[in-house]
């Protein structure tokens, strides 16, 4: 029998870790890895997609829905350098991913050799907490189990180089000797809690405010029944950022929806009226948003003491776990007695709702895009995960869609990166194939590469116990948030050299690899085309024709985003008739009754 070689030690120390699966593409720089997966049985389960940056968002994917660390893997040179936007976005968002790369053979470094590029300077950055070259044997399992740990812990990125001839040599455990680093695996977690003496605090300045806004983010989502009974003792009301979507249902009369510019009015009217503010497990960087300086008095509650009291002129800063806090908090809170902020915020949210529904039910040429959102709430499964692009897809996803139930949902927050809508959504559903899963892309990002991640798919769907998995593309020929962003910031008309895409068929090229594909051309074919969806026996594709032109008007109007938008007009951009038309119908939804 073969002796045991490092890539068999870092096979083995995965599955003690509970690692099922290493998501990558494959390459001779971890050639040693792969033999040790194959000689362990495919254990863990070596997930192969079509380019190591979607190996890396899928890790990020599975890791956001699962709660577990997200583990990817890419050889040397080029395949780990193309690892490195999808490693940015799970840092970013303050998600577990360990990323476990080839070197050249340690005999070729310094040599200018072929592929061989200095990956500790390069990953020092996006795996700025732990990123190491293991350069001996006996560094194993300590380089993993670091890199696990610190991962899990810190909800961030770390990364292990192993060189490729290192992954073949036999392996020797490190000895009871000196300078030798023996390990171990597993982690409790802490309580992180603040004082008493802070609490109390907290209890003070919440107690003597009588316009409670709440904002919460991923952090809070732990402490979901918390964030509501606050919310009901104080008559408050909850925005969430738009990492927190999942966080509390949108079917609670006091959630007040997103926040930002992809917010409601509901969100923007609590925020700019309110006296009290408590924030948790949010670093929205959108403090244009948040209450005006020295509006309210302001409590933030993050588990991470380096991204607290830096959004908002915060009265008081808790550095505690978000559920811990609110259990201690709770005790210290006197109900409300004076309810008309909230049934102000109540009325607010109500004809926030309102306001969506009417504006979605408006004619657009052909098919107007929130109405297709709109009604995938009502089609969604009580236990769906939604993942969302970045681009006009994002707009929609954050307002239209009603989340509630167990709903999960996310997108890329904070790196607001093109393409991981497709890819996140495998991940998830590797994390729980027993759920069924909703991709919501632009046509923009499914060209990038949804449409190859569709290749990915159609390799996998049938090991899933629920086989559904629906991607939605908004097909407009146009990267669309782009040239609203041109029209309102910049006073440029669209650019249709930079602008329009190219025409394509998603419905025929998912039936083409055995999936199922739907087009959307007129509205009222829009719930029966989601009815098929999910009933379908297998992955489908949902190729809805939107109109560019309706525009993804923010809670309130600003001043000079109307000049500027008014100015590209008249400078001749092409879609300038059906942007008149549609934004006044638009706004006009806001004067009804």
């Amino acid at each position: 029998m073969a002796s045991e070689t490092v890539g068999d030690a870092i096979v083995a120390r995965l599955s003690e870790w509970g690692v099922e699966h290493l998501f990558g593409y494959p390459g001779d720089g971890i050639n040693g890895l792969l033999a040790a997966l194959q000689r362990a049985g495919d254990r863990p389960r070596f997930i192969q997609a079509r380019h190591e940056e979607m190996s890396a968002f899928e890790a990020t994917g599975y890791a956001k829905f699962t709660g577990r660390v997200g583990v990817c893997t890419a050889t040397s040179g080029p395949g780990a350098i193309h690892l490195l936007n999808g490693l940015y976005d799970a840092k970013l968002d303050h998600v577990g991913v360990v990323a476990i790369v080839g070197q050249q053979a340690r005999t070729a470094l310094g040599g200018h050799y072929q592929q061989e590029v200095d990956l500790t300077t390069l990953f020092k950055d996006v795996a700025h907490r732990y990123v190491h070259m293991a350069t001996q044997p006996e560094q194993f399992p300590l380089l993993v189990d670091r890199a696990l740990r610190i991962a899990m812990t810190e909800r961030t990125v770390t990364c292990v180089i192993v060189p490729a001839d290192l992954q073949e040599e036999p392996y020797e455990a490190p000895t009871h000797a000196f300078k030798m680093v023996p390990s171990s695996t597993g982690v409790a977690p802490p309580r992180i809690l603040p004082d008493d003496g802070a609490l109390a605090r907290a209890a003070e300045i919440v107690n003597a405010g009588r316009r409670l806004a709440i904002l919460v983010g991923q952090g809070a989502r732990s402490a979901a029944d918390l964030v509501l009974e606050v919310a009901e003792r104080r008559g408050a009301g909850v925005a969430k950022a738009l990492l927190g979507k999942d966080v509390v249902p949108d079917d609670h009369p006091l959630v007040t929806g997103p926040i930002g510019l992809l917010g409601s009015k509901a969100s923007d009217h609590m925020m700019a009226g309110c006296n009290t503010f408590l924030m948790i497990g949010s670093s929205i960087p959108y403090s244009q948003f948040l209450p005006d300086y020295g509006q309210a008095r302001g409590i933030q509650i993050d588990i991470d003491p380096t991204m607290i009291g830096i959004r908002y002129p915060m009265e008081l800063n808790l550095v505690g776990d978000a559920r811990a806090t609110l259990a201690a908090l709770l005790p210290l809170l006197e109900p409300v007695p004076d309810r008309s902020w909230e049934e102000e915020l109540r009325a607010e949210i109500a004809d926030w709702w309102r306001l969506l529904e009417r504006r979605a039910m408006l004619d657009a040429e052909p098919v107007n895009p929130q109405r297709v959102f709109w009604e995938l709430s009502a089609h969604l499964p009580d236990d769906a995960i939604v993942t969302s692009d970045s681009g006009s897809s994002a707009n929609w996803y954050a307002r239209d869609l009603r989340f509630r139930g167990t709903m999960r949902g996310s997108l890329s927050g904070t790196l607001a990166t093109m393409g991981p809508g497709v890819p996140y959504a495998i991940g998830a559903k590797f994390g729980h194939p027993d759920r069924p899963v909703v991709a919501c892309v632009g046509d923009g990002a499914m060209q990038m590469n949804g449409m190859n991640e569709l290749i990915t798919i159609s390799r996998y769907w049938q090991e899933w116990p629920d086989p559904r998995l629906v991607v939605l593309v908004l097909n407009n020929e146009d990267l669309n948030q782009v040239t609203w962003e041109m029209r309102a910031m910049s006073e440029i008309t669209k650019f249709e050299a930079s602008q329009t895409l190219p025409a394509f068929d998603y419905a025929a090229f998912a039936r083409s690899l055995g999936l199922g594909g739907l087009r959307i051309t007129e509205p009222g074919g829009i719930a029966d085309t989601w009815a098929q969806a999910f009933a379908s026996d297998r992955p489908v594709v949902v190729d809805a024709i939107v109109d560019p032109e309706v525009p993804p008007i923010p809670p309130h109007t600003d001043l000079d985003q109307v000049k500027s938008i008014t100015k590209a007009i008249l400078k001749g951009d092409p879609g300038a008739r059906r942007i008149i038309t549609q934004g006044i119908k638009e706004k006009l939804q806001e004067l009804r009754p």
